[in-house]
């Protein structure tokens, strides 16, 4: 499988492949023709609770982590739908945050890669 991450404010690039906005709000002064989606799936983002909870703070990571793959335990079917996609050809997940190794898309790439844990149920 192919997973690649990608801030939303860097250039599409042709090997991005199949390109899906992965956050659940809109990246703030980027339009629509220069972020060149092919999907946007607000609902595999964390819950608004969550989101503001972890407020992009490194040391909150590990329970964000914990709680968002119990979050994305209820999201099965969307979860296998993009397996299926990355196994056809290279899946971009893109994101808005600034911290490229704190953040929902490197949780969700790792469940793409191996699936959710045990006790992740939803």
């Amino acid at each position: 499988m192919d997973i690649r991450l990608k801030r939303a404010y860097e250039p599409a690039e042709d090997s991005d492949g199949y390109r899906i906005l992965i956050d659940r709000l809109w990246p703030r002064g980027l339009s629509r023709e220069r972020a060149e989606l092919a999907e946007w799936e607000r609902e595999l983002a964390p819950s608004t609770e969550l989101r503001q909870w972890f407020g992009h703070e490194p040391s909150r990571f590990p329970e964000f982590r914990r709680r968002y793959l119990d979050e994305l335990g209820k999201h099965r079917p969307a979860l296998a739908r993009l397996r299926k996609r990355a196994r056809e050809g290279t899946l971009t997940l893109v994101y808005a945050a600034k911290d490229t190794e704190h953040n929902d898309a490197v949780v969700l790439a790792e469940v793409l890669r191996r699936g959710l844990p045990r006790g992740a149920w939803g």
